[in-house]
């Protein structure tokens, strides 16, 4: 790891759609002592911020550049389209590019689905963000293909989406500078993946942190106190087995009866009678 220096302040940028506030309310918890700054850019400068510094990680969108950045893919969206509610493709539960061949299909300048040739028919213009997109679709202008968190983002009333089964997906990933690795970007990547409070992966403990710890251990020690049995209650035991006592010789034959010495067909107790 690169950088050892902590920031007073970690800054998160992320774009439309992507909503980091399940991460962001675990690092309060976990690092209370340093404030999460979050930034909020749009798709094609979040590279460029990351690049000059304005934030220390990302979650941003993919491709990214792999030469410069570290990237851990999260997750995968479902591609949807845009349409008024009363429009016809409303009456199926998933639709193909081949049904939106004969629709105006509007392609804004923000697009994140990285088409090699957008679907349907082309508008006159393309729009200037997705934004303005959904207004268009709103006017009965054209439809859009989108994220599905993007058209949950700029939801209206008066629109709905359905899934686009072989569209093209996007794919939204923890984006950071590799050579530029501090301590806590580590500490973020370990909330992203899950790790526990007490994971620290080498590093020195926060104040917080170490409270942590410390009470953890403190709680541990007591219990195994508890557990822990005393010479008292033991009575001295060596827990060694008691042994069964037997009658006069103190010991059984293989066939399990009394003494010793009775061998095959002997019987004990009762005498032979006289003739």
């Amino acid at each position: 790891m690169t950088g050892s220096e902590t920031s007073p302040t970690f800054r998160l940028a992320y774009v439309p759609g992507v909503t980091p506030a399940k991460w962001v309310r675990i690092w309060n918890e976990r690092l209370p002592d340093v404030p999460l700054a979050l930034v909020q850019l749009p798709v094609a400068a979040a590279p460029d911020a990351l690049r000059e510094g304005t934030a220390d990680a990302g979650v941003v969108r993919l491709p990214v550049d792999r030469t410069f950045f570290s990237a851990i893919p999260l997750y995968t969206e479902t591609t949807v389209v845009v349409v008024p509610k009363d429009h016809l493709l409303t009456a199926v539960d998933e639709v193909s590019l081949a049904d939106l061949a004969d629709e105006v299909v509007l392609h804004p300048l923000d697009d994140v689905l990285g088409w090699e040739q957008p679907p349907g028919e082309a508008a006159f213009e393309r729009p200037a963000t997705t934004e303005d997109a959904v207004e268009l679709v709103a006017a009965n202008v054209g439809l859009l293909v989108v994220p599905q968190s993007l058209a949950r983002l700029h939801h209206r009333r008066d629109l709905t989406y359905r899934p686009v089964a072989d569209a093209p997906q996007s794919g939204v990933a923890l984006v950071w500078p590799e050579e530029t690795t501090t301590d806590l970007v580590d500490d973020f990547i370990g909330i992203v993946r899950g790790r526990t409070a007490n994971s620290t992966r080498g590093r020195t403990r926060t104040p917080a942190e170490e409270r942590s710890a410390q009470s953890a251990d403190t709680r541990a020690d007591g219990a195994t106190a508890r557990r822990r049995p005393t010479a008292g209650k033991t009575g001295g035991k060596t827990g060694r087995a008691p042994q069964k006592r037997g009658g006069s010789g103190g010991s059984r034959d293989g066939r399990g009866t009394p003494g010793g010495g009775g061998g095959k067909g002997g019987k004990g107790g009762k005498p032979r009678r006289r003739s």
